[in-house]
């Protein structure tokens, strides 16, 4: 698992970049790729509706900007739809006519699946479907994400690359993108909520607030860095700070008896279905 958390920062150059909306996600994305030299900002062109949000992005990274798509991917070798799902399936058909042969296409784009990108594309154009989710803003996200059809190997790597500028990414099959989506999409915001829980936690008991929140924040981030860099089993790394009737222990008997385990289950597999409903 330490090598997963082992960005590469290649200096080696892949292309040119398009990325089609610069929203939030566009933008985590552009700030990665830059940050880890894949691209240097002359190489990444974005497009934006809104003539202030190029001018931020432009402003923050130097990239190329435009309001016309067209000219953002007459030059790209990759193109990142980073649109909401909405936008998308209205804008696939006009974006379809601009794309070239041997062109990449990324979409982050959550629940339009693959199919639905694939039918308004030219026959044969590589597609890439990925559900990142939002520490990708900060480069800490988990990316899950599936290839189509005509996705070859060398595509594929290169579509990794991108994702691994921004966090951790992992292949799997179309099918369990749903289920990505109800563990690392939605689970940013059950881990707020458990921190929000520990810091209120920590003002019952007696802490400032201002204090107990970091701590709360601090302890969820520390303990998942261990998680993943120590290379060790989130149970055995709890039975080492677990001693004989101490207070850990009183700890985990009260989350047990109310039912923590189970809550978080219930949540994945609940965000899980409504994935499915809404694709």
């Amino acid at each position: 698992m330490r090598i997963i958390m082992e960005k590469e920062m290649a200096s080696e150059k892949i292309g040119k970049l398009a990325i089609i909306g610069a929203g939030a996600m566009g933008s985590a994305f552009a700030k990665g790729v830059i940050s880890a030299g894949l691209f240097s900002p002359s190489d990444v062109t974005m497009t934006d509706i809104s003539q202030a949000r190029l001018d931020y992005v432009s402003g923050e990274w130097g990239v190329n900007t435009t309001t016309d798509p067209s000219f953002a991917m007459a030059v790209a070798d990759i193109v990142l739809f980073a649109l909401k799902p909405g936008v998308l399936l209205e804008t696939l058909p006009e974006l379809a006519k601009f794309v070239k042969d041997g062109q990449l296409i990324i979409s982050i784009a959550a629940g339009v699946r693959l199919e639905s990108i694939e039918s308004e594309m030219p026959r044969g154009t590589a597609i890439v479907r990925t559900m990142p989710n939002t520490p990708c803003l900060i480069g800490a996200g988990a990316i899950g994400f599936a290839r189509g059809r005509a996705a070859g190997d060398e595509q594929v790597a290169l579509a990794k690359r991108l994702f691994d500028a921004v966090g951790i990414a992992f292949e799997v099959p179309e099918k369990m993108l749903d289920a990505v989506t109800g563990l690392s999409g939605s689970g940013p915001a059950y881990v707020y909520v458990m921190i929000e829980a520990l810091a209120d936690a920590g003002v019952r008991v007696g802490l400032p607030r201002n204090i107990a929140l970091p701590l709360a924040a601090q302890t969820v981030f520390g303990s998942a860095k261990m998680v993943l860099e120590s290379d060790e089993h989130p149970m055995k790394l709890k039975d080492q700070v677990t001693s004989p009737g101490g207070t850990t222990i009183a700890g985990i008997d009260a989350l047990d008896k109310n039912g923590f385990r189970t809550a978080l289950m219930e949540a994945v597999k609940a965000a899980t279905k409504r994935s499915e409903e809404l694709a």
